[in-house]
């Protein structure tokens, strides 16, 4: 197995803190917004390409289906686990 330093990868066994990020909504009640997926999607990314750079080591689908009305609605959500060696400094 290949240690992380050899190509900016994380390596599992590196992973020290592990940064949840959830992309949409299944809340009827609560549905995120172009702006807010854009934010989401926007953490993400930054996960993955700023310093210390994150990997993908999970991940959730979620979904809900709803009646609202006559119609039938339905949502999904994918939480994204991504994996750090180290908690990054720019991470509230």
């Amino acid at each position: 197995m290949q240690r992380a330093g050899m190509n900016n990868d994380v390596a599992l066994e590196d992973v020290r803190f592990i940064k949840k990020i959830t992309v949409g909504s299944t809340n009827p009640n609560l549905q995120a917004t172009d702006a807010e997926r854009d934010r989401q999607v926007s953490e993400l990314n930054r996960c993955l390409n700023e310093v210390p750079r994150g990997r993908i080591i999970g991940r959730d689908v979620s979904f809900g289906v709803y009646s609202v009305g006559e119609h039938q609605v339905v949502m999904q959500a994918t939480t994204y686990h991504v994996g750090f060696p180290r908690k990054p400094s720019w991470d509230e």
